[in-house]
């Protein structure tokens, strides 16, 4: 198993991180590195609910994902289970911390096969650009409008 720990400062309560991440029209603009959309097919946030999307990169490629969220404890973790390829179990932490939320994402891929060079090249700035997009998104859109 290959496991990724990304971790950020959010200057903001857990309730407020937690609704960008629980409102699907909220996730589907911040979720994915910088220079992606993504078009919901299904986001039933629940736990076991299912999670179908399509990622449009930048470069014009689309990227089907399918996903289950794992477990669900409002408002302080998220569980995505990740079982279209690559396989990965994300797990998603809120914690309160001073002034704001310590954010801690962890992500494990499944395969003990897998590059492990190439996957850190990708995946280490992706997880970054991932937490920059939801620090934004909770930072300057707080109604969620």
């Amino acid at each position: 198993m290959l496991t990724f720990n990304h971790s950020r400062k959010i200057s903001a309560s857990v309730e407020e991180v937690f609704a960008a991440i629980s409102s699907p029209e909220r996730l589907a603009r911040w979720w994915g590195p910088a220079g992606f959309t993504n078009t919901f097919d299904l986001c039933e946030f629940r736990t076991g609910g299912r999670w179908s999307f399509v990622m449009h990169g930048p470069d014009g490629r689309d990227y089907p994902n399918e996903n289950v969220f794992e477990e669900i404890e409002a408002p302080g973790k998220v569980v995505v289970k990740h079982v279209s390829q690559p396989h990965y179990r994300l797990t998603i932490k809120l914690t309160p911390d001073g002034t704001g939320t310590a954010v801690s994402w962890t992500q494990v891929f499944e395969n003990p096969d897998i590059d492990r060079e190439k996957l850190e090249r990708i995946v280490g700035n992706a997880n970054e650009e991932n937490l920059d997009r939801l620090t934004d998104e909770v930072l300057n859109n707080p109604s969620g409008k």
